[in-house]
């Protein structure tokens, strides 16, 4: 089966090496033609993925889109912010039945879509999947293991995929929640921005245990208001992730938290960042849905009045831990 990867950031490059490596041939797509040209010639995603060589057997190198539909599995690793638009383009490209897997890990900001919703509406398709779970593209990239989840509501086709994308150094696991897999890696990255704040405070691991142990309550409840599967929030997506994204130098959520935490406004530090932090996005996103739903999620609240009510970080401490007491299992 010909597989394409849309986007060529750290995470689509990664995945494309993985795939080539593991003797399958795919097609990486890069927006630009000047960017296709420099990674086809020189085997390295100098932007995104400094230092990691691409084999030059099974991996080509395109700006055609058109090319790259040829597949018939699509890897959608786009930001979440652009699959709306980036599915426009390949509906009016491949009208027949593809596989798609989407990478990205966000909600759609006008109509609060999961990305898997906003593919499926685009498309007349074969099956559509979610790959999620801890797996930075700096670490996939040079080999480390890494256990991720595919999900989707095609079991046949999941397992199919699964012992597809599965290397010695790279495990998938199958499930069926993609509902509950998407939000997972959507509130995940608002905790991250979270604890890079307490980190860029100067606070400690106390505080950041505190983050990650309460984040994990709040994942929980938002995604039991959307009928979300339990043992998700306890899986790679949920739990396994919100540790990586929390803990990891990697990260470009808590990168950006911490930047927040030591003083820097958001505005400087998404203009001077060449990829996307996705929990910026997702804040907005889940603060109101959560408002919606009336779903208590104080962590979120806070990274919300930080990023977009100027709140300042010391402040927001202060109240959230003057908060009165309540139960933990609340």
């Amino acid at each position: 089966m010909s597989i394409s990867v849309i986007g060529a950031g750290g995470w689509g490059t990664a995945f494309s090496r993985l795939v080539a490596l593991n003797g399958r041939d795919v097609t990486l797509w890069a927006r630009r033609p000047h960017v296709a040209e420099a990674i086809d010639k020189t085997r390295e995603n100098v932007a995104y993925l400094p230092g990691v060589k691409l084999p030059h057997e099974h991996l080509k190198v395109t700006s055609s889109l058109s090319e790259a539909m040829r597949a018939e599995i699509i890897i959608l690793a786009v930001p979440s912010f652009a699959m709306r638009g980036m599915m426009e383009q390949i509906a009016a490209l491949a009208p027949e039945k593809k596989v798609y897997v989407n990478l990205a890990k966000g909600l759609d900001r006008d109509s609060h879509q999961t990305m898997s919703e906003i593919i499926t509406d685009a498309i007349d398709s074969h099956g559509v999947f979610t790959l999620s779970g801890p797996s930075h593209a700096e670490e996939v990239g040079r080999g480390m293991p890494t256990a991720v989840v595919l999900a989707g509501c095609d079991q046949s086709l999941g397992r199919t995929l699964q012992e597809l994308f599965s290397t010695p150094r790279f495990r998938v696991y199958y499930a069926e929640d993609i509902h509950g897999v998407e939000l997972c890696g959507t509130v995940k990255n608002i905790i991250a921005i979270a604890t890079g704040i307490s980190d860029g405070l100067g606070f400690g691991d106390n505080t950041r245990g505190a983050l990650i142990t309460r984040g994990l309550a709040e994942i929980v409840r938002f995604g039991r208001a959307f009928a979300a599967r339990e043992r998700t929030f306890f899986g790679l997506s949920g739990l396994g992730d919100l540790v990586a994204t929390c803990t990891s130098e990697h990260s470009r959520n808590r990168f950006v938290g911490s930047r927040i935490g030591r003083g820097e406004p958001i505005s400087q530090i998404i203009g001077n960042m060449k990829m996307v932090a996705e929990g910026v996005y997702a804040t907005e996103i889940v603060h109101i849905l959560a408002s919606e739903k009336k779903i208590e999620m104080p962590i979120t609240e806070a990274v919300y009045r930080i990023l977009y009510e100027e709140a300042t970080p010391q402040k927001i401490v202060d109240e959230m831990m003057a908060r009165p007491p309540k139960r933990e299992e609340e």
